[in-house]
């Protein structure tokens, strides 16, 4: 396997030095998963400064490795760890991300999921499909004439947000501003943040978290039929979600609900359309459509990393990780691990081979992969029946951030 220019891979050291925001790698991940895989599958990334794993057993192994935490600060403290106070200039994004979902640890973690996951159950889910079919459909008829469309503005920002917040119980003309304060969160998980970004950050989550209080205040006044309205009145084991975890699910939910299935509809339609398949075979019937839809999600996963601390010594692959430290492991590169999937780098639908782990494993399983997988196996196909002849009108240009991956623009001519 070549090793592009770009990357440079000592394997004696298992030392990797890797610009993450070059868009050689960024516009192409999957080269640079495929290098690693055949040099050094576990690395040390000089500029992160982390150990990263890429070998999917290892991958999900650790996802459901009790050693391996969300959280360190619940069994030690930042002077025994080393790690910096709490910057002042960031502490309502702080406040905000408290007692997400994506960051506890039991029992706070199991808590908060029981109270949301009877929301998320494939059965529950799977009655939203109408819906999902309406708004599909009535989307498209806003552009099927033009012949032309720039497909995220246009469809892929506005389903997944659409959806969660009529879940949640959020208005849905407030789509245009959860989108602009997602955008602003998710870029303190990127390489390279900048001060700009954590401002951006912060305002955004002091807007979002009052925004949200007013939301809370009303369903206290008069209940509905919707999620928030189930986690405010709900208790377990005689206990309510206070405001600030109340905010904090909220929020969480709002952001994973659409961002990364955002993405994951333009590398799904932009991969389809580079495959050469013919869509109506893709689609053909569900179970057509569900192999297509979980081979995209392999080949293109919308999120590519998950971290975790060492709640105690623990050993992967060689390497000896201390309590305190950190280890990351690539979920896109273990998706296309040579040992699990053959000719890794092609997409096939036809495979029959290891579930991909774009949804992650273990207690953080993503508790939205129900309705992540629905939009997809719903959106897709009517998009493809509807627009025939569907092809890529430029080279799609893909975002300038790496930890999540998608594109900024894909334009289409039919």
């Amino acid at each position: 396997m070549m090793i592009p220019p770009f990357l440079k891979i000592d394997p004696a050291t298992r030392h990797v030095s890797l610009d993450g925001s070059d868009l050689a790698f960024y516009g192409n991940p999957n080269a640079v998963y495929a290098a690693l895989h055949a040099h050094c599958p576990t690395f040390y990334w000089e500029q992160q400064k982390q150990w990263f794993v890429t070998n999917y057993d290892q991958v999900n192994g650790l996802l459901r490795d009790r050693r391996f935490g969300r959280q360190i600060l619940h069994i030690a403290s930042r002077g025994e760890l080393g790690l910096p106070e709490p910057e002042p200039h960031i502490a309502a994004f702080d406040l905000a991300e408290r007692y997400s979902l994506l960051e506890l640890e039991p029992p706070e973690h199991t808590r908060l999921r029981t109270l949301v996951n009877r929301a998320f159950v494939s059965r529950h889910v799977e009655k939203m499909k109408p819906e999902l079919e309406e708004l599909a459909n009535k989307l498209i008829d806003g552009f099927a004439d033009k012949r032309e469309v720039e497909l995220l503005s246009a469809f892929a920002d506005i389903i997944p947000v659409t959806m969660i917040a009529r879940m949640i119980g959020i208005p849905e003309d407030m789509g245009p501003q959860l989108l602009k304060w997602s955008h602003a969160y998710v870029r303190m998980y990127m390489f390279g943040r900048t001060r700009a970004d954590e401002d951006a950050a912060e305002q955004a989550a002091r807007e979002f978290s009052d925004y949200v209080k007013t939301v809370i205040a009303e369903r206290r006044a008069e209940p509905r039929d919707d999620l928030l309205t189930h986690m405010i009145h709900t208790e377990h084991k005689g206990q309510y979600l206070t405001e600030d975890e109340l905010v904090s699910t909220t929020i969480v939910l709002l952001n994973a609900g659409h961002e990364a299935t955002v993405h994951q509809i333009g590398n799904s339609v932009r991969i389809i359309l580079d495959s050469g398949y013919d869509p109506a075979e893709l689609f053909g019937d569900e179970t057509a459509t569900e192999r297509t839809v979980e081979e995209s999600l392999r080949i293109c996963a919308p999120v590519h990393i998950f971290q975790r601390w060492a709640l105690e010594p623990a050993e992967i692959d060689g390497v000896e990780f201390r309590r305190g430290d950190k280890v990351s492991m690539i979920l896109a590169a273990a998706n296309l691990d040579p040992a699990k999937f053959s000719d890794p780098l092609t997409f096939k639908p036809e495979r029959n081979e290891a579930p991909n782990l774009s949804f992650g494993a273990g207690i953080h399983f993503c508790i939205g992969a129900p309705l992540a997988r629905l939009e997809l196996n719903v959106v897709l196909p009517i998009l493809f029946k509807r627009l025939p002849g569907l092809k890529i009108a430029k080279t799609p240009v893909v975002k300038d951030v790496y930890h999540f991956h998608g594109l900024d623009r894909l334009d289409l001519v039919w």
